[in-house]
C-alpha cells in the first residue's frame, strides 16, 4: 500500500467519523446555549474556594459552560463524551444550583464531598485524558465546606410515612425511584428484600455478597453511614438526622 493509498484512506475515515459525530445517540448536549465559566455559581452561599474547584474540575459535564477539544467532535469518542455530559448534567447540573431546594443542595452537596474523598470523582476515564482534573488535598479541603455542618442525632421517635415520602423525594430520589432503576436499584418492596437481588442491576460486589435483609435496623445503619457498613457500596451517602432516617423507613414499608 503507498503513501497516497494510506493518505487517501486515512481522509476517508476521518471523514467519516466527522460524518457520524453529526449523530447523537445519548441526546445532543451541544444544542444548549453555551453559559460563560464566571457565570456558574453566582450569588450560591459557599466559600469562593468551593466555588472554584467545583469549576474548574466539574464544569465540563455538570454545567452548561463544556468546554468540547477537538477529540470530542469525532466518532465514537464524540459519542462517549456526550453521554457523559448527558448524564452528569442529568445528575447535578452547576449552571442550576441555585433552582434547587434547599434540601436538595444539602444531599447533592453531600454527595459531592463523599465522591471526592472517596476519589471516586472525576471518574478514572476522564481522568486518564484530562490530567489536571484530579482532585488534590487542598481541593478536597475546598470542596469539603460543602457538607453540612450538622451533628449527627440519634434520638427519634416513631416513623412518619406521610413524612417520610416527603424526605425520600428530597434525599433519595436523585439516584433512586420506587419503579424504576436508576443509579440505584428501585426501591419498591425494598422492605424486607435481601440485598443486590434486583434482577440485571449492577450491584458492588459487597452489597451483592453481602446476604443483608433489608429490615429496620439495616435499613436505619445503611442510612446512617452507607461507607461504613458496606465500604464498596459504591453509593457513599448518609442521612444524618434520626427522625429522617425513620420516617424514610416507615416510608419504604407502605410502597410494597
Amino acid at each position: 500500500m503507498n503513501r497516497f493509498t494510506i493518505t487517501k484512506l486515512g481522509a476517508g475515515l476521518l471523514a467519516a467519523a466527522l460524518g457520524l459525530a453529526q449523530f447523537h445517540p445519548f441526546g445532543n448536549p451541544r444544542s444548549v446555549p453555551m453559559q460563560m465559566r464566571t457565570e456558574l455559581l453566582s450569588g450560591a452561599q459557599m466559600p469562593e474556594s468551593t466555588k472554584r474547584i467545583l469549576v474548574e474540575k466539574c464544569a465540563n459535564c455538570h454545567s452548561y459552560a463544556s468546554s468540547w477539544p477537538v477529540y470530542s467532535n469525532v466518532a465514537p469518542v464524540s459519542w462517549l463524551t456526550e453521554r457523559d455530559v448527558v448524564e452528569g448534567r442529568d445528575h447535578f447540573n452547576l449552571s442550576r444550583w441555585r433552582e434547587l431546594a434547599p434540601d436538595r443542595q444539602e444531599t447533592l452537596a453531600e454527595e459531592i464531598v463523599r465522591q471526592a474523598n472517596r476519589g471516586s470523582m472525576p471518574p478514572l476515564r476522564y481522568r486518564m485524558i484530562h490530567w489536571n482534573s484530579s482532585l488534590n488535598a487542598s481541593d478536597k479541603a475546598a470542596l469539603s465546606a460543602l457538607a453540612p455542618n450538622a451533628v449527627e442525632d440519634t434520638s427519634a421517635g416513631p416513623g412518619d410515612p406521610m413524612r417520610g415520602r416527603a424526605v425520600f423525594e428530597h434525599r433519595c430520589t436523585g439516584c433512586h425511584a420506587l419503579d424504576s432503576d436508576r443509579e440505584g436499584p428501585h426501591l419498591r418492596g425494598v422492605y424486607g428484600r435481601t440485598a443486590g437481588t434486583v434482577p440485571g442491576f449492577d450491584y458492588s460486589v459487597g452489597v451483592r455478597k453481602s446476604g443483608l435483609i433489608w429490615n429496620d435496623a439495616n435499613i436505619e445503619r445503611w442510612l446512617r453511614d452507607t461507607d461504613a457498613m458496606i465500604p464498596d457500596s459504591k453509593m457513599g451517602f448518609r442521612v444524618p438526622k434520626a427522625q429522617d432516617r425513620a420516617d424514610i423507613i416507615a416510608f419504604l414499608k407502605t410502597v410494597r
